[in-house]
């Protein structure tokens, strides 16, 4: 099961300063941030010559998405600094031109979770064959009582659990028990 990488061709890359304001103004203002990011989107179809200015063919990085986002729905930001880089499918990504230091060190993060957790697939993958071979019966057996005791602790727990909440339920708890009102002395004599 060999993954088939696609090394996309750069057909065309550009970096624009996208006004956004004058567009999610037009809007409510709990609408705004949505006006935002799908004026982005049409801006980059425009002057990238997307096809029939499908904004669907418009990639936004989430990283992008984030920053739009960052200040709320309500007030997001007037304009942005993007790249544009368009592949021969016609699909066009969109990323941030001047990402930021905590960001950056986001990006890090997530690419090195993602290369560990690949190696860590790779490795799951050879071992259980090599595992399987070395394990006897006795190991087998052994394995399948302990688990057995472990079931029968974790069904008794539940049983003494449920009979617990029976009575719990059906003792009278601080909030519904009813308080009599104070009578002053004064008025009892």
């Amino acid at each position: 099961m060999a993954m088939k990488e696609k090394k996309e061709e750069k057909v065309l890359e550009r970096e624009y300063i996208v006004p956004l304001r004058s567009e999610w103004l037009k809007v409510q203002h709990f609408k705004r941030a949505n006006k935002a990011v799908k004026a982005l989107k049409q801006f980059i179809a425009k002057h990238m010559g997307v096809e029939d200015r499908d904004t669907r063919k418009v990639r936004v990085n989430k990283w992008v998405n984030n920053e739009l986002w960052f200040r709320g729905m309500k007030k997001p930001l007037n304009k942005i600094k993007v790249k544009a880089i368009k592949n021969s499918e016609g699909i066009v990504r969109v990323e941030l031109v001047d990402i930021p230091a905590k960001i950056k060190f986001l990006m890090e993060n997530e690419a090195k979770k993602l290369y560990v957790g690949k190696e860590k697939a790779k490795q799951a993958e050879k071992k259980p064959e090599e595992e399987k071979s070395e394990e006897t019966k006795e190991e087998k057996s052994e394995k399948k009582e302990t688990e057995e005791k472990k079931k029968s602790a974790v069904e008794a727990g539940m049983k003494d659990a449920k009979t617990e909440a029976k009575h719990h339920k059906h003792e009278v708890s601080g909030k519904n028990i009813q308080k009599q009102p104070q009578v002053r002395k004064a008025l009892s004599r």
